[in-house]
């Protein structure tokens, strides 16, 4: 087997399996074994000139299913062509378990819960999944190629964490997005005009984030020291910030844990 599947369905090819699939293709994904099974595609996803649901279909190397948690029950009896006894079965569906996906798709036995997040979209992804103790070495290589195409991946030694690596990773995106919002609106609150308190704001997280990437082997922690002078600004603000902003995002990243486990029935 090479680092990539012949054959590939990906059932679900809404914003995160549109945003994997150009990953894919781009990293030498070969688009002839590409099957997409999408009820109501987007014009962007009809012009990749990819087979899409066709009335006959046969079993994939791998069935990817990126479908919302409560369409699978619906949607998991109109796959099964796609999923034979030598299929890898991907789910990055929040909540559902291995056990879940086993009971819908019986025929196949190798099965990883993958969770990734949206900057998938831009090669920036960040991704950590479990497998099933029947997946093959050769396909957990297959699952690691896919992912790392667009962006970083982990092994999880416990499937019970995908739920927490859902709540961090997972959503963590709209925590970002929500930082710069409240940032904006702190500034203006300073007396700066909207426009401009956004701009700066956007700026600002766009590029510490891209300084950790330039550094990977710089803790946050030492970012954060390198920025925050002794009785300076920065320190100041973090004397407000710092604690709160703990407890309220370990509170956040526990809500969104356990609504992932509700997620799952």
């Amino acid at each position: 087997m090479t680092n990539w599947p012949g054959t590939l369905a990906l059932a679900g090819v809404g914003k995160m399996g549109a945003a994997m699939l150009r990953g894919w293709l781009a990293g030498g994904l070969d688009p002839a074994g590409v099957t997409l099974i999408e009820p109501t595609p987007s014009p962007d996803v009809t012009a990749l000139g990819l087979r899409l649901n066709p009335p006959t279909r046969r079993a994939a190397e791998v069935l990817v299913l990126a479908v919302k948690p409560q369409a699978l029950d619906a949607a998991a009896p109109l796959l099964q062509d796609l999923a034979g006894p030598e299929t890898l079965v991907v789910s990055i569906i929040a909540g559902k378990t291995l056990a879940d996906l086993y009971a819908r798709f019986p025929i196949a036995k190798a099965f990883v819960r993958v969770m990734p997040n949206t900057p998938a979209a831009v090669g920036r992804g960040a991704a950590a999944g479990a497998a099933n103790s029947a997946t093959t070495p050769a396909q957990r290589r297959w699952t690691e190629n896919l992912m790392r195409a667009v962006g970083m991946f982990e092994w999880l030694a416990d499937e019970a964490l995908i739920d927490a690596v859902t709540a961090l990773s997972g959503s963590g995106p709209a925590y970002v997005f929500a930082l710069v919002e409240a940032m904006a609106k702190a500034g203006q609150a300073v007396g700066l005009p909207a426009n401009l308190a956004m701009r700066l704001a956007r700026a600002t997280v766009e590029g510490a984030g891209e300084l950790m990437a330039r550094e990977p082997e710089t803790s946050a922690a030492i970012l954060r020291q390198n920025v925050t002078s002794p009785g300076g600004t920065t320190a100041a603000a973090l004397g407000v910030l710092q604690n709160e902003l703990d407890a309220l995002l370990a509170r956040a990243v526990t809500a969104a844990r356990d609504r992932a486990r509700e997620l799952g029935g």
